[in-house]
This record gives C-alpha cells, sequence and structure tokens, in this order.
C-alpha cells in the first residue's frame, strides 16, 4: 500500500523539481519574450509567459480571473490524483501517470500562484505549422496522460 504512495509522490517531486530547474534556466539565461534557436527551422528556446491553459487558451493580459480557474482546476488536479492512489487498484503505470500528472500540474500552479502566468520555453515549429510554446510541466502532465490511458481497464 506505500509503495503507491511512494510512486506518485516520488515521481511527482522528481517532476517538479525538473519542471521548476528548467523555468529557472529559463528566466536566468533568456530574455522574456526572446529566444534562440537550437535546430534553425524546427526547435527554439524561448521565455515566454502563459497566463491561460494548453496552447494558450484563454491567454489573454487584459484580467485576472484566469489564475483562479487554472489554480482551481490544478488543485482539484491534486485531490482526484490524491483520491485515485488511494483508491485504485496495485498497478504501477497508473500510479507513475498519476504522479507525472501531480507533478505538472503543481509545477504549472507554483508559476500562477508566484507571478500569475505560466513559463513557457519549448518552441517547436516547422515551416508555416507552429506547435505553441510549452514546458516540462506540460510534459508530465500529457505523458501521465498517456500513461493513464494504458490503463483505463482499471477505472471500468
Amino acid at each position: 500500500m506505500r509503495s503507491r504512495y511512494l510512486i506518485v509522490y516520488g515521481i511527482g517531486l522528481f517532476s517538479i523539481i525538473a519542471d521548476q530547474f528548467t523555468k529557472w534556466l529559463t528566466v536566468h539565461h533568456i530574455p522574456l519574450w526572446r529566444g534562440f534557436p537550437v535546430v534553425p527551422d524546427f526547435f527554439n528556446l524561448v521565455h515566454v509567459l502563459n497566463r491561460g491553459a494548453a496552447f494558450g487558451f484563454l491567454n489573454s493580459t487584459e484580467s485576472n480571473w484566469q489564475i483562479w480557474l487554472f489554480s482551481g482546476a490544478a488543485i482539484s488536479a491534486c485531490v482526484a490524483v490524491h483520491l485515485m492512489t488511494r483508491s485504485a487498484k496495485s498497478n504501477k503505470i497508473l500510479f507513475t501517470a498519476l504522479g507525472f500528472i501531480l507533478g505538472g500540474a503543481i509545477g504549472n500552479l507554483i508559476d500562477r500562484i508566484r507571478i500569475g502566468a505560466v513559463i513557457d520555453f519549448l518552441d517547436f515549429y516547422y515551416k508555416n505549422y507552429h506547435w505553441p510554446a510549452f514546458n516540462v510541466a506540460d510534459i508530465c502532465i500529457c505523458v501521465g496522460a498517456g500513461l493513464m490511458l494504458l490503463t483505463i481497464r482499471d477505472f471500468t
């Protein structure tokens, strides 16, 4: 029973540390709203702020309500992860998924509380196709969601 919490909270903590460290590097080495190419015509490191959700959804500098909405969503996700950890059948893949989701949610929540926006820095594009900038917390949430799909039978 204890191992499930070690997996979830251990991966969560690792994810938070990786996310916050990479954002710290971004803030201290790339000026805000600037960037530089890493792989020309494909990948840049940038320093942008996102007050909205994934892919800049509801990103607006004109109001602050998004901070409350997305902070509430992150807190709700953390509560849901804890409840699922407690009640789920023993499944290491599921617990790994929950750990990544927890870490990603908290990583972005820290930014929202601290600066009122999320720091994004990974910028991929090809010709006219541009993927919105994202961060390590976003990767963790996506990996967690993908792993969770592998365990969907445990919820039915």
